[in-house]
């Protein structure tokens, strides 16, 4: 069967993690392939050649027949210019579609999943985005195949054109939202308000980090946006490490096991808040920053671990 939903794989100077993703799509041979691939750091030769190298991957190993339209940029537009400028682009030629980056390697039902609820969401304004990845760690949320939270996950993601252009590339409602004081209305946990009130501050008053994604998560959360979230994680991501323009530590990528199975729509559409809760804790860090002001619990910590070793002297 043809897989006709469009697919915006966005490439920059990573030729082996392209490959990998690739050799996903060859399993479902899209019709419709849109590739973004953002240009090299000037004057830095290792830059140009792994740039160059990646796009020879592309056109190399995409050998099914596929409708393939180029976004290729001369020099280093960056994260924040260069993914909006791609993701622009894609919603100008499509409706709706999937948006893959050169280090997220999908679980093949991820692509069934997306195809599903794109159609099944497309004129339910309540519905922002489709999220691949899942963070509760096996923890199963609702009924359905899928839940509903208020970030978008964008390790592989997919929507729509009439909702993308809500999107605010400059933060421009940030001051009038931080100075109305909706965000005690919007985060019932203090600390989760403290840190995307930093992020956005930062973003909006500094330019950093050079991110697009912090824009689109708050547009999402001041529209109380449902994010479709699948109860298994679909998504592998493979960037971590000193070629990554942020993830540069190490980190072991989340592995799939299993696909989605059968897509099992859940009886609410309404906000999961335990999900969302424990998503900012264990992902965001959320119970690290607590436990590390707690500092009576520190103490009391350390004096217990103390005790402890010295009763082995």
């Amino acid at each position: 069967m043809k897989f006709t939903v469009p697919i915006l794989l966005m490439t920059w100077r990573r030729p082996l993690e392209t490959s990998k993703v690739i050799r996903v799509l060859s399993l479902i041979k899209p019709e419709n392939l849109f590739i973004s691939s953002d240009g090299p750091i000037a004057g830095n030769p290792i830059e140009i050649q792994k740039v160059e190298e990646t796009r020879a991957i592309i056109e190399r190993d995409i050998n099914w027949k596929c409708n393939i339209q180029w976004l290729r940029q001369e020099v280093n537009l960056g994260c924040k210019l260069g993914c909006t400028t791609a993701i622009n682009w894609f919603f100008e030629n499509v409706e709706e579609g999937i948006i893959l980056e050169d280090d997220t390697i999908p679980h093949p039902d991820f692509f069934r999943y997306c195809q599903e609820l794109l159609q099944k969401y497309r004129t339910d304004d309540r519905v922002w985005c489709i999220s691949g990845s899942n963070f509760q760690n096996g923890n199963w949320r609702g009924d359905g195949s899928y839940y509903f939270g208020r970030f978008p996950l964008l390790w592989g993601w997919a929507g729509w054109r009439n909702i993308w252009e809500k999107y605010d590339f400059e933060l421009k409602e940030w001051p009038v939202l931080k100075d109305s004081g909706m965000l005690d209305f919007i985060f019932n946990d203090p600390l989760e308000k403290e840190y995307w009130s930093d992020i956005w501050e930062k973003l909006f008053s500094k330019g950093e980090p050079d991110t697009w994604c912090y824009q689109w998560c708050m547009k999402c959360v001041i529209n109380n946006a449902l994010i479709a979230t699948p109860n298994k994680n679909l998504i592998s991501n493979i960037g971590f490490g000193p070629d990554a323009a942020h993830t540069k530590w190490k980190e072991e990528p989340m592995l799939i096991n299993e696909g989605i199975g059968d897509i099992i729509h859940p009886s609410f559409m309404i906000r999961h808040v335990v999900a969302d809760q424990y998503q900012f804790d264990y992902k965001f860090g959320g119970s690290a920053i607590r436990a590390k002001r707690n500092i009576p619990a520190r103490i009391k910590n350390k004096i217990k671990r103390l005790l402890q070793l010295n009763s082995f002297n």
